[in-house]
């Protein structure tokens, strides 16, 4: 499908891509990761012809059709459903050409590649990718220019899964969907019988829809078999092996060096000594395993206040008076709770966190906050407010007047703005750092509950596990809206449902959720087909056992929610034990640490590990005995 061979690409003199050669067969679907600035997207440009390369080749199969996502968002009065009809332009030029030809062999020449094309269900695929990703019926009959950029967006990549392309190029997908929208667009790519690259920073779409994984570094790119976790642990192996190698080279060498110095002079052992220089010589430089710096970043823990932290009764709240956009609004939140909100676009998931962080006031009913209470609230928007021509140590010294410069940097610092970062113009920063830089900035007071609407966006993969690891170190309340099913999984431990106007919670998981969403957009699509009745024309819902057996086992799970919570906290409680005895490993690993000087410190250690021990086999134990309990409950 796709020949690549030593292909060179320079800006400035500098070397972005260095004679990368890749091979992709054809229906291989592979993720393209990378460091921020690696050159991930230059490398989908020079594949699509955007730009031209310095040097090599990219091929192509003959005949092999191509599919970039417009960077410009569609516009003009045409509908969305005529939007993306219009992106298949030989089906336009067929279509019109049926109507003026007279030549009866060319009427039946475009009849026949109309047939080919499967002309005929154009507008049933186009509307059925619409619908999902996120356009009702009423929303696809609607002009481009009634959305925003971002819904507009969504039509782009709508108007080419539409043309289904043999190769198609996809660079952050979902960076303009909702939770959804992403789940539909990845059972949709997971589907797709044609070849993808797909440049993602989603941990579960590349662990979902790829197998293979080209890994952009230092301008090459290595290919791996395998999902994105295959490829991490793969990588991880290799730098451990080459660590490895590299000590063992260094400890070779120090041990003919040794030779060569003790016995050079001496007449009965210089050729010994002549033969081992020559070896030290054949074995060069002993060269280190250099490991990315990650990023690492922590938001400091608030002191605890009296529950609740809020309660919501009975709440309305939107933007216009009597047009509330939620309704009945039932909600308490504490400092322990890890909440993500669930919900299409345009729902109310960013109505309620407005609510929550004081930005929108009740239009009836009750809410009750500590007097005390600190809200750091994060929107993607915000990014937009920072001083472009200021730096990040002046930001956050405007946030700190009378506070020494060391501690100014000290804050920075905790968000990875060391440095001559920190002395950075706001307007030379990426995406990733705008955000790390509200994080910095939001978080300066301890705040006692985080708000994150969308904090994902602009973020690569180790940004997204430093903030996962930073929220599950932060001991306050947390309300997250993400499309990021990963970040979703690995922080929150309560999912509240934001849809029809009401705030519910959902009892079950991100994966019962994601069920959730394919089982009823499956019921839609027969229903639809059905035109709406149970296949005997009497206009009534078909009566499904299944229905009832998702209702079943949803109130099975409500009643085993309180189980399935204390099974999460004592994993949490395993993991903490297991980074510390991972520790005090580590410690006991330190050669010197078994010199007779230091008997007593050896013996403090072994007794710590002993006690960690000991407290990690008694929760594993409360674990598993929970574990056994929920799944008792819920089978």
């Amino acid at each position: 499908m796709l020949q690549i061979t030593d292909l060179t690409y320079r800006i400035g003199g500098r070397v972005i891509l260095d004679r990368v050669s890749l091979t992709i067969p054809d229906g291989h679907k592979v993720g393209l990761i990378g460091r921020n600035g690696a050159g991930k997207s230059t490398l989908l440009k020079l594949i699509s012809g955007d730009l031209p390369g310095d040097g090599g080749d990219i091929v192509l199969s003959k005949r092999a059709r191509m599919g970039v996502v417009s960077q410009e968002a569609p516009a003009g009065s045409r509908s969305l459903l005529e939007t993306v009809l219009a992106a298949d332009t030989e089906r336009a030029d067929l279509l019109a050409e049926a109507e003026t030809t007279t030549d009866p062999h060319r009427i039946a020449e475009v009849h026949t590649r109309l047939a080919d094309i499967e002309a005929h269900t154009a507008e049933a695929r186009a509307a059925a990718i619409l619908s999902g990703l996120g356009f009702d019926g009423d929303a696809q009959q609607r002009p481009c220019d009634d959305f925003s950029g971002g819904w507009r967006m969504r039509v782009a990549l709508a108007a080419t899964l539409f043309l289904r392309p043999d190769l198609l190029l996809l660079d952050e997908p979902t960076n303009h969907l909702d939770l959804e929208a992403t789940i539909w667009l990845e059972n949709y790519l997971i589907n797709y019988p044609g070849t993808i690259i797909l440049i993602s920073h989603d941990r579960d779409l590349l662990n979902r829809v790829v197998k293979s994984i080209a890994h952009l570094h230092d301008g090459t790119v290595t290919l791996y078999g395998g999902n994105y976790d295959k490829f991490a642990k793969t990588r991880r192996e290799q730098m451990e092996l080459a660590s490895k190698h590299y000590e063992k080279q260094i400890a070779q060498q120090k041990h003919l060096q040794s030779f060569i110095d003790r016995f050079r002079a001496k007449a009965s052992k210089a050729k010994q000594a002549q033969s081992r220089v020559k070896m030290l010589e054949k074995m060069g430089p002993a060269i280190p395993v250099v490991e990315d710096r990650g990023i690492s970043f922590d938001f400091p823990s608030p002191k605890e206040l009296p529950p609740p932290l809020i309660n919501i009764h009975d709440g309305d709240v939107g933007y216009e008076e009597g047009k509330p956009i939620l309704r009945n609004i039932s909600l308490r939140i504490d400092m322990d709770d890890r909440i993500a909100l669930l919900g299409a676009n345009g729902n109310g998931k960013s109505t309620l966190a407005k609510l929550l962080a004081d930005r929108l006031q009740l239009m009836s009913g009750e809410k009750h906050s500590s007097n005390k209470l600190r809200i750091g609230y994060f929107a993607q928007h915000q990014t937009d407010e920072l001083r472009g021509d200021e730096t990040p140590y002046q930001h956050m010294a405007s946030l700190m007047p009378d506070v020494i410069e060391h501690k100014v940097r000290a804050q920075l610092g905790r968000f990875a703005f060391e440095g001559a970062k920190g002395d950075t113009k706001v307007k030379d920063l990426s995406g990733g750092e705008k955000a790390r830089l509200l994080f910095a900035l939001m978080t300066l007071d301890a705040p006692h509950m985080l708000i994150l609407d969308e904090p994902t966006n602009h973020l690569d993969i180790d940004s997204r596990d430093a903030l996962n690891h930073a929220l599950n170190a932060y001991e306050g309340a947390v309300i997250i809206i993400s499309h990021d099913p990963y970040l979703i999984e690995a922080c929150a431990d309560r999912l509240v449902l934001v849809a029809d106007g009401t705030v519910t919670s959902f009892d079950g998981d991100v994966a019962e959720y994601r069920q959730y969403l394919l089982d009823r957009a499956r019921m839609e699509r027969r229903a639809n087909k059905n035109g709406g009745e149970d296949g005997n024309g009497n206009g009534k819902p078909a009566k499904r056992d299944r229905k009832a057996e998702r209702q079943q086992a949803a109130e099975k799970r409500k009643v085993a929610a309180p189980i399935k919570r204390e099974v999460e906290k004592l994993e949490k409680q395993m993991e903490k034990l297991s980074e510390r005895k991972a520790g005090i490993e580590e410690k006991m690993a330190d050669p010197t640490l078994y010199e007779d000087a230091n008997a007593q410190k050896l013996a403090d250690i072994q007794k710590e590990l002993g006690l960690i021990e000991n407290e990690l086999a008694m929760v594993e134990q409360k674990w598993l005995d929970k574990q056994e309990e929920y799944d008792a409950m819920v089978a």
